[in-house]
């Protein structure tokens, strides 16, 4: 690739902002679809966690921790899907979709971890208070 050189001292100084502006651009970009992909991945989370749950009330089956149908679960999302799809991960789906049943009380402010967190936590109200908490103080978990 051949350098343009520029000549005036103002035609330099021009061609620095532009750099900067379109160096912002990229930036915003990247750190929105950033969030837009945690969105969609907590969603998608939540929505494994209600398949589990209905099928679970659809087989009649109560379904402790010590189940092998977490453990199934693992393994064939696992082989399908790859990575992400550890027999805790599930459990934690599942568990999500039920502390969370109504998809509009999520945050796209909070990653997964962030949930994964929360989830530890059985009052709702202190697992409430510590989602603001994370959200207004700005508290890192994995998003990078």
């Amino acid at each position: 690739m051949k350098l343009i050189k520029l000549h005036k001292k103002t035609d330099k100084r021009n061609y620095q902002h532009l750099i900067l502006k379109i160096g912002r651009i990229l930036e915003l970009g990247r750190t929105k679809a950033i969030y837009a992909v945690n969105t969609i991945l907590v969603n998608t989370y939540w929505e494994i966690g209600k398949q589990i749950v209905e099928y679970e009330q659809r087989v009649g089956e109560n379904v402790g921790y010590g189940s092998k149908l977490f453990e199934r679960i693992a393994f064939d999302l696992k082989n399908r899907y790859g990575k992400g799809f550890s027999r805790s991960n599930v459990i934690y789906m599942r568990i999500f979709y039920l502390k969370y049943q109504k998809s509009q009380t999520l945050s796209d402010q909070l990653t997964w971890s962030h949930y994964v967190e929360l989830l530890e936590i059985d009052e709702d109200l202190e697992r409430n208070f510590y989602e603001k908490e994370c959200i207004s103080e700005k508290w890192s978990k994995g998003i990078s």
